[in-house]
Order: structure tokens, then sequence, then C-alpha cells
């Protein structure tokens, strides 16, 4: 019997994460982005620290790319971002599995972080998960799609959240869009992956977005550097 027991699998989704009927993963990300908001506003100058300043990502402070993500600029800001990430994160777990949609949510996040260090003015912060949420809207939507769900109330939040974007300048468009885009590619191949070759081409997939991240980095923190040098 204790052979028997060890060759047992543990149930996995159509697109291969394990079963979880607890989502752990989104929890503790929402526990993370309150605490980060709480230091952030002890008055400990966090935001300034850890924020997306692209001067101090040139000068070698890369952790930003991440930290970034998980501050907000006020109580209004976390709270959208939090039911956002509440609503949306839930049945994406249970969908993907945990590691898939931890990985999933940070290299939608650091997409968008990059999009804004490539795009943004040089003299801006930028904080905020809106990133990681509108990665998680593009993949909801996509594996929605391949679960023959209707989608179309998820295509028009994305829609108007865009058009939000796009509509007040004190909003990062950068980061919302390099979320999406990031969030779109990943879902498409953990979700259209073939079940031969399942494991390899979202391994492959996430390896090769994290790779063109690193690329994009380096290439603007030499342009970056010899721009401020010059200065």
């Amino acid at each position: 019997m204790k052979e028997g027991n060890r060759t047992v699998r543990a149930p996995r989704t159509v697109f291969g994460g394990r079963v979880s009927t607890t989502p752990v993963v989104t929890y503790t990300l929402i526990a993370v982005n309150v605490v980060a908001f709480f230091l952030q506003y002890a008055g400990t100058n966090v935001e300034g620290r850890y924020g997306l300043w692209p001067p101090a990502v040139a000068d070698g402070q890369y952790e930003r790319l991440v930290t970034s993500a998980f501050l907000h600029y006020g109580p209004v800001h976390l709270l959208f971002n939090m039911w956002a990430l509440y609503m949306v994160g839930q049945p994406l777990e249970q969908w993907l599995g945990r590691l898939r949609f931890g990985a999933l949510y940070l290299l939608s996040a650091l997409g968008g972080s990059v999009c804004a260090l490539l795009f943004a003015p040089l003299n801006t912060n930028t904080a905020g998960a809106s990133g990681a949420v509108f990665g998680l809207f593009a993949a909801i939507f996509v594996v929605s799609r391949r679960m023959r769900v209707d989608a179309r109330g998820i295509a028009v939040v994305i829609g108007l959240n865009l058009l939000i974007t796009f509509t007040f300048p004190s909003i990062s468009w950068q980061g919302h869009v390099g979320g999406l885009v990031t969030g779109a590619l990943l879902a498409y191949a953990y979700a259209y992956a073939p079940r031969n070759r399942q494991q390899l081409v979202q391994l492959g997939a996430t390896v090769v977005v994290a790779a063109v991240f690193l690329v994009l980095i380096a290439i603007r923190v030499g342009q970056l550097t010899t721009q401020l040098s010059g200065v």
C-alpha cells in the first residue's frame, strides 16, 4: 500500500497546475501589498527609496523594478488594485495553479515596470500593482476564451480601464500597457500549450519573457547612463 501511495499523482488542472481550492498566492500578494502600504505611510521614505525612478535604476537599484509594484499612491489606489486582484486572482490561480499564477503576476508586474522604464519621463516615480493587475485582466480574458467561457464582460472591463488610463495624465499608461501585453502573451502560452509538451512550452515562454525583459533593462540602463552622464 505504501508503494502504491507513492505513485499517486496529485490532480492537475487542464493547464497543468496542481488543483487547489485555496488561492494562497492571491491572498499572500494582497497581504504583501497592504503591509507595504502601511510601511509606505509610516514615514520611512519607502516610496522614495523603492519607487520606480529611472535614474536610480540606472544607478544600479534594479530592485525598484519589482518593489515599485507593491507600493501605492493613496488608499483609493490600493483598494482598487487589491479588489481587482481579489476578484480576478482567485479564479486564475485555481485554473493555472499557484506556480504559473505567481509567475504570471510577477512577470506582468515586471513588464509594466520595464515599459515605464523605457517610455516614462525621467522625473517620474512610478508605483502601483496596476501593471500586474492589467496582466491578470488580459490573462483571464485569454483563459476564459480557452475554457469557452463568455469573456465579453472581461473585454468591456479591459476597455474601460484602458480608456481611464489614457484619459487621466497622472496614470502611468506605460505600466498598464506593459502589464497587459505581458499577461496576454504568457496566458496564451499557458492556455494553448499542446498537451504533449505543455510544461516545456509553458516554462520556455516564461524564461523567454524574463530574458527579453533583462535585455531591455540592460539596453535602457545603458542609454540612461550615457544620457545622465552628459547632464
